[in-house]
């Protein structure tokens, strides 16, 4: 079917004084070093429609998610559930939500979704006939596994192998650069989808706000033709731009963007343009068990624990967290599915381990499966269940780390019964 295609973007940047989230501590903005942005793709294919939109935030809450998806289609008569809401994991960002010790800004939410709503009538506006590519490119030198496991069975995250007690990295990266491009009936290009796997956190401890590597990337396709750039992170939880194995030496945010757009337009110089496409979204809600909870987890003294920033800190957020855990029993999560012809963006609510994304690309052959994290909520970190035999920053108990070590098996078999059944989306 005959495609038509809308993109547009807004500013979104906080001012200055707001607060951050990303480093579990209060930080406050004193700079802004480059704008932040929420960026909306739609596509239409005969009565079929779906749509992307992505914030340069850390997450994004369900209830927020709930909001623009309700606000969207009263106003536009666009279908919520086929809308899918990303945050690209920017850890020098506004307080878009509770994290650590810093309180959500309720203003600056309230502010955002009235901007992302009308930005994405925008889009609505701006839909034109299009064709579009799908391509991809692997990409091996700006993101790496960030655990390594030592000597004494334990990981220590960012841990490098300056260390001598260091023996291996835990686990793979996921070096998938998918770039998804429209472009109009002249072939001038309309508006970029590229999804890549790495914690963007140049500056998530320092007083300023940025939209990192993400950021630039935009920057640099719009400097190379391409006016829309919506990047969408995959299973990101355990991957970095940190080289474990260099001692923590790392690409710059300018870097990673120029290399980014390298890879995007080599693997669209590859590609074929479609002029039809069959596309649809289908969900899916599971209950994920929240972990056992210990004396060892409470304080902090579990097999392979490691604390960030200031243990302190963990004393204050782990209280409201057992309250929690003890009174819901169980947490909801959206799986979502945009397809798209024999592709598939895959969304998952939360700091996903690469593991599980790369199970999903690979048990849904022969769909092409992309997986964009930090979708459609957020239920904190979700490790492999080996991963929590040996430690480590990301399973170490606290409110960013509360989900059982079957949730992310749990997800990922509603990912890939999604796409074995898309047939349902379309």
């Amino acid at each position: 079917m005959a495609i038509k295609v809308g993109f547009s973007s807004v500013d979104i940047t906080p001012p200055l004084g707001a607060r951050r989230i990303g480093w579990l501590k209060l930080i406050i903005a004193e700079k802004i070093l480059d704008p932040l942005t929420a960026n909306v793709a739609v596509i239409e294919s005969g009565d079929n429609r779906i749509a992307l939109v992505q914030l340069d935030t850390l997450s994004i809450r369900w209830t927020q998610v709930n909001d623009i998806r309700s606000r969207v289609e009263s106003r536009y008569g666009f279908p919520g559930g086929s809308v899918m809401v990303c945050g690209t994991h920017n850890h020098a960002g506004p307080a878009i939500s509770s994290a650590g010790v810093v309180r959500r800004d309720d203003a600056y939410i309230e502010t955002t979704v009235n901007k992302v709503v009308d930005a994405f009538g925008s889009a609505l506006e701006s839909v034109r006939d299009a064709e579009m590519a799908f391509g991809y490119r692997a990409e091996f030198d700006i993101a790496f596994n960030r655990r390594v496991v030592m000597r004494d069975g334990t990981v220590k995250t960012h841990g490098t192998f300056n260390d001598p007690d260091a023996l291996y990295l835990e686990g793979p990266i996921d070096p998938e650069v998918a770039v998804i491009a429209a472009r109009d009936a002249g072939g001038k290009l309309l508006g970029s989808i590229i999804n890549f796997t790495c914690h963007p956190t140049h500056m998530g401890g320092e007083t300023v706000i940025s939209a990192g590597y993400p950021g630039a990337l935009r920057r640099e396709m719009a400097r190379r033709g391409c006016p829309y750039t919506i990047f969408l992170n995959g299973a990101c939880g355990n991957v970095h731009h940190a080289d474990p194995v260099r001692g923590g030496a790392s690409k710059t945010i300018e870097e990673m963007g120029a290399i980014l757009a390298d890879d995007a337009f080599a693997a669209l110089g590859k590609a074929a343009f479609r002029k039809d496409l069959k596309i649809g979204s289908v969900t899916t809600t599971v209950q994920l068990p929240y972990r056992e909870i210990t004396e060892a987890q409470i304080n902090g003294t579990a097999f392979g624990a490691q604390r960030f920033v200031d243990p302190k800190l963990y004393d204050a957020m782990i209280p409201p967290t057992v309250e929690r855990i003890r009174e819901r029993k169980t947490q909801p999560a959206e799986v979502q599915a945009l397809c798209m012809d024999e592709y598939a963006l895959i969304g998952i609510p939360a700091e996903y381990f690469v593991e599980h994304g790369l199970r999903i690309k690979e048990e849904s052959r022969p769909a092409h499966a992309l997986v964009v994290a930090h979708a459609n909520g957020m239920v904190g970190y979700v490790p492999t269940r080996q991963a929590f035999k040996r430690g480590g920053y990301e399973t170490t108990f606290c409110a960013s780390s509360r989900m059982a070590p079957e949730a992310g098996d749990i997800m990922a078999d509603a990912a890939i019964g999604l796409i074995r059944n898309r047939e349902q989306a379309t």
